[in-house]
C-alpha cells in the first residue's frame, strides 16, 4: 500500500541516516476505504493527492512542535506491506498507523516545499491551532501554505536536502 509519511527536514535527515523511518507505530496517510467512500468520484491519482495533502498538513504540526526546523513541509511516499498498515478510526479519513519501521528501500519519493514557500509555511504554523479551532481567517492562512505544490524528489536526491 502506498502511504504518505509526514516529516520535517531534520526528520528526513534522521530517516536518511538511519536508513529507515521508525520506530513504529508511525502515523501516515493513505487511500483508505473511508477516503474512497467520502470522495467517490475521485480517481486513484486524486485520492492519493488528498492523502499526500493530509500528510503535508501533519508536517505542519511537526514543524509547530520543532521551531528550530526549517519551515518547509516534507512528505515521504512509501510502499508498505498491507499487513503493516492499520486504519485509524476518527475524523481523518486517510489516517493510518504503520506498525513496523519503514525501510529506506520502501521509500519511493520525497515531496518537499521549495524555499519560496517558507513565509507562508511560517504563517500557517502560527495559525494552525486557531485553524483547528474553526477560525476561518486562520484556516485561510493554512490553506495559503497548502497552495504551494510540494516538489518531487527521487530517493537518491533526498540526501542533498539534509545538508
Amino acid at each position: 500500500m502506498r502511504v504518505y509519511l509526514p516529516a520535517t527536514l531534520p526528520g528526513l535527515a534522521a530517516v536518511h541516516s538511519a536508513r529507515e523511518a521508525g520506530p513504529a507505530p508511525l502515523a501516515a496517510h493513505a487511500v483508505t476505504p473511508a477516503l474512497r467512500e467520502w470522495y467517490a468520484e475521485g480517481d486513484q491519482e486524486e485520492l492519493e493527492y488528498v492523502a499526500l495533502t493530509a500528510a503535508a498538513r501533519d508536517s505542519l504540526r511537526l514543524l509547530a512542535a520543532d521551531p528550530q526546523a526549517p519551515p518547509r513541509r516534507v512528505v515521504l511516499a512509501a510502499e508498505v506491506p498491507d499487513q503493516d498498515v492499520a486504519r485509524e478510526h476518527g475524523d481523518d479519513r486517510s489516517l493510518v498507523r504503520i506498525t513496523a519501521p519503514v525501510s529506506w528501500k520502501k521509500i519511493a519519493s520525497g515531496h518537499v516545499d521549495d524555499e519560496d514557500a517558507e513565509q507562508d509555511v511560517r504563517a500557517a504554523i502560527e495559525a494552525l491551532a486557531a485553524a483547528d479551532a474553526g477560525d476561518e481567517d486562520a484556516q485561510f492562512t493554512v490553506e495559503s501554505a497548502e497552495g504551494h505544490e510540494l516538489l518531487w524528489y527521487a530517493t537518491q536526491e533526498l540526501g542533498d536536502l539534509t545538508r
